[in-house]
């Protein structure tokens, strides 16, 4: 009876003790290497000990890309100046301050420690940022890249899934594969007649009917009953010959048409005589005084909001003279903003789940 008593009050004890607050202390916040030693930074060092522990498990599909080099001893990132590297140890370096601390230790306690050889370290110079950052890559447009809901079309019915690294991989390469190649199908063409897949360059397609596919087999069957003329697929050479000569087309026209965009709108005077400025003149003109808009179906209304908003999806001048551009360029940063926060509740609610699935389990 003593014995239960005793182990009763043992209990009581440990969930007193378990409902404490815990606080990490000044010694052992920079021991950490932590400046701010008061009590909020010993809640945030506590909230990211508790996130570490929550994340551990799922660390295996993220995709960690290392932008800078970090010290291995004070793990500070190196952004300029000198890192010191070890040839022999894989993933060993250390900033100019560890170096000459090292250079002031014993040939015993130096890199690599508690063992009997002594490791040469080699100066690399860290390559800053470049002073030039104009990218100079060709422009390219998509129409699945335009809404998120287009995006989510396009993975949701070619199954792009990014849970897992093998997925991830797959996905981009597909997702990178459709936007240099916008003319290619963008979903898996199925045989009308047997339901199966039908690979490039082997099947045929009805002129007439935009939903009517058979593969190769089926029409060399003769099973196809079908009233309109059927015309042979093209194949992947063909196609992508078809694709770069569309796509620099394309880059061709964009680069004209925004040009054009800056100039009609930098040049106000009616004294160019350039014809396609003033027709970019007589657009704007119409789009102040028409009365139907885009969203009524007017075409130039339409051709015109889209240059517009391929101009402020490109353009970096604040003080930009195109009609609207700061306006677009406002809605696309709240857009943003507002794609970053669902995303971020939806990896919130994620890992939410995710922490009460391992709470369960343990």
């Amino acid at each position: 009876m003593i014995n239960q008593l005793r182990q009763e009050e043992d209990d009581r004890k440990l969930q007193k003790k378990s409902k404490t607050k815990k606080i990490i202390t000044k010694r052992a916040l920079k021991a950490a290497g932590h400046t701010d030693l008061s009590g909020n930074a010993s809640k945030d060092a506590m909230l990211m000990q508790k996130l570490g522990e929550t994340i551990y498990p799922m660390k295996e599909d993220f995709i960690m890309v290392h932008l800078q080099y970090s010290c291995s001893h004070c793990c500070t990132l190196m952004v300029s100046g000198r890192r010191w590297v070890c040839h022999q140890c894989r993933s060993f370096y250390i900033c100019d301050k560890c170096y000459d601390a090292e250079q002031q230790l014993d040939d015993r306690e130096r890199h690599p420690s508690n063992n009997r050889d002594t490791h040469m370290l080699h100066p690399v110079d860290i390559l800053g940022v470049p002073k030039d950052t104009k990218d100079r890559d060709d422009i390219l447009e998509s129409e699945f890249f335009d809404t998120r809901q287009a995006f989510l079309s396009l993975c949701q019915g070619n199954h792009y899934q990014y849970d897992t690294l093998r997925r991830a991989k797959h996905s981009s390469m597909m997702v990178l594969y459709h936007l240099h190649n916008p003319t290619a199908p963008a979903f898996v063409t199925t045989c009308n007649v047997c339901s199966h897949d039908i690979e490039t360059g082997q099947g045929w397609r009805c002129e007439i009917c935009p939903d009517f596919d058979v593969c190769n087999s089926c029409f060399q069957k003769g099973v196809v009953t079908h009233p309109h003329k059927l015309t042979n697929h093209p194949s992947a050479a063909d196609r992508d010959a078809q694709n770069a000569e569309a796509r620099q087309m394309r880059v061709q026209q964009l680069r004209k048409m925004l040009d054009l965009l800056v100039h009609a709108s930098t040049y106000r005077s009616g004294s160019c005589q350039y014809p396609n400025c003033r027709k970019v003149k007589g657009l704007f003109r119409h789009g102040m005084q028409c009365k139907t808009r885009a969203s009524g179906g007017c075409v130039l209304c339409k051709k015109m909001w889209y240059m517009l908003q391929l101009h402020a999806r490109a353009c970096k001048d604040s003080d930009c003279n195109v009609p609207r551009c700061r306006d677009l360029k406002e809605h696309l940063r709240r857009l943003q903003q507002q794609s970053d926060s669902r995303r971020r509740a939806a990896v919130n609610e994620m890992m939410r789940q995710r922490a009460a699935e391992v709470a369960a389990n343990e």
